[in-house]
C-alpha cells in the first residue's frame, strides 16, 4: 500500500552496482555526473490509494481504479 526508497548517493557504490550487475557504465555516465558534482542525497514515497480502493470495490484491475489511467492509446488525463 506505501512505499519508499532513498537513492544511492555514494559515487563507489553506485559504479561498483553497474559492474555487478554487468551494465554498460557509459550509459549511466550522466547519472553518475549528478553524484560526481554534487548532488544531494534524497528518498520519496507513494501511497497506493488505487490499491486499496481495488481491494475495497472487489475489483480486479487496478487500471479501473485510477481516475486518470495511462494506457497505450491515452497519454494525457
Amino acid at each position: 500500500i506505501i512505499g519508499g526508497s532513498q537513492r544511492i548517493s555514494d559515487l563507489k557504490l553506485l559504479e561498483k552496482k553497474i559492474k555487478e550487475f554487468k551494465l554498460k557504465k557509459q550509459d549511466y555516465e550522466w547519472y553518475l555526473d549528478l553524484r560526481r558534482y554534487g548532488s544531494i542525497p534524497h528518498s520519496g514515497f507513494g501511497m497506493g490509494l488505487e490499491r486499496i480502493v481495488m481491494w475495497l470495490c472487489g475489483i480486479e484491475n487496478i487500471r479501473e481504479t485510477a481516475p486518470f489511467p495511462r494506457t497505450m492509446g491515452r497519454m494525457k488525463p
